[in-house]
Parts: structure tokens; sequence; C-alpha cells
């Protein structure tokens, strides 16, 4: 029998995107000296635009709809999201598990677990974006969503789900979000509801999304609260990175 990796799970309410991305970020440094790894759901208690690490803040005017959003800037690269309808997941692995040096294995699983769960919930128009046409550098668009790169979860020719991962001194931090339905924000992505003509619970698809994730990736899932010193570290990073005005501009900082 295959041995199983333990793995912590949160399942956290709406949080503002600045202790969203601290929280990633404190666990990452919390489980990177550890054997396990950790799982986290969580959602947004506003519509919320994230930059890509390394996009422009001045870059946000391309997108009239998402103006009035607060905005946070990622540790990871890609696009900008606007969270708002959808679920969004990080995974936090430690340098010693194997899937931390299998970067494409546990890309390409969370997203093949997600496509089955989704059918297994009602909705078998999910796919993995194969090698089609690409964008340049200097055309990519602002959007995450509008963007294509293999590995990408599509239903017909939309983005609908689609991660980044950073790794820190070997530990691999990969999160991502499933559009669950069209944002005001960002009217131009319909999401699975509008998609699918379906509508799909979060609670549902976490359920799912864990019983494959748990036996494809061989993990042991345990329920996970914060603990004292990570939501402290989270608190910090709030007030010295994610919150701050300095790291939301300067694209030129490299992460810690």
């Amino acid at each position: 029998m295959t041995p199983r990796t333990r793995c912590s799970l949160l399942i956290d309410p709406p949080a503002s995107g600045a202790w969203n991305m601290a929280v990633d970020e404190a666990l990452l440094e919390s489980f990177s000296e550890q054997e396990g790894c950790c799982l986290r759901f969580y959602r947004w208690q506003e519509p919320t635009l994230s930059l890509g690490y390394f996009q422009s803040v001045d870059d946000r005017r391309q997108h009239a709809p998402s103006l009035a959003c607060p905005i946070v800037r990622r540790a990871s690269g890609g696009g900008a999201i606007v969270h708002d309808v959808e679920l969004t997941y990080s995974l936090v692995v430690a340098a010693e598990n194997p899937l931390a040096q299998q970067r494409g294995r546990l890309y390409d699983t969370v997203h093949s677990t997600l496509i089955d769960s989704l059918a297994e919930l009602g909705v078998a128009e999910a796919s993995l974006f194969g090698s089609g046409q690409g964008f340049s550098p200097d055309d990519e668009p602002f959007l995450c969503f509008q963007r294509r790169s293999p590995g990408d979860v599509v239903c017909d020719e939309a983005k609908i789900a689609g991660s980044a991962q950073r790794r820190r001194r070997g530990a691999v931090l990969q999160h991502g979000s499933v559009l669950l339905g069209r944002s005001r924000a960002a009217p131009e992505l319909p999401g699975l509801k509008e998609l699918t003509q379906r509508e799909v619970a979060c609670g549902a698809l976490i359920a799912t999304w864990l019983s494959r994730l748990e036996s494809c990736l061989a993990l042991a899932f345990s329920r996970h609260s914060l603990t004292h010193a990570e939501r402290r570290r989270a608190e910090e990073l709030v007030l010295a990175k994610y919150a701050s005005d300095d790291w939301t501009r300067d694209r030129n900082r490299r992460p810690d």
C-alpha cells in the first residue's frame, strides 16, 4: 500500500484580499519545514483584483469594470484575477515531499481531479486546454482568465480554472481559482453557471474534489486551524506586505 502524506485541511470563510494572500504565505513558511502538506479552500469578502507578481499597477486602467475593486499583489506570476464568484484553493507541499520535486504532476493532478469532480456534479463540459494559440509577452491580455496555457481548465473555449506556483526554499505553494459564475466586476468572463446552465455549490465541489485529491495524491486529510504562530505571521504579512501600497506598486521587488 502506498504510504499517505499527512495533509492539513483548512476551509476558511470569506476574507479580504490582503488576508487571503498573507495566510497563503504564512502557511508556505510554516509547512516548508514540515514533512506533510496543507490544503486550503477560501473565498473573498468583496470583489477583489489581484495582480500577478510582475504586473504593473498602472495596467489596471485597461480594465474599467474592476477599477472600484480593492487591489492586492500576489506573490506568484500570471495575469490579474477578479476574485468574486469563485472558489480559491492553495496547496503547500514541503520540500522533503516528492511532490515538491514533481511540480508538473502537482499542477496536472489538481486540474484533472477538478475536471473529474465537476463531471461527477453534472458538469461534463470541462476539459484541459491543449497546445492552442498562445500570446506573446507583449500582447497578453491583462486578465488571467482571458489567457490560455496548456493545462488550464476550459469549457469549450472559455477558461474556468487556472493555477500558479511559487517555490520557497524547496517547498511549493500552488494556488488557483475556479470561476463559478460571472462577476459584475468582470462581465466579459462567463463562469460555470453561464457556460453550463448549472450552479455548482462550493461545499459540494470541495467534498467531491477532496475525495479525488486524497486518492490521486495519496493524501490523508485532517482538519487544521491556524496556529497562534501562523496567525501572528499572517497579521505581520498583511501590514508589511499585502496591505502595503509600496508592495502593491513595486513589481520590481523580489519575493522574500
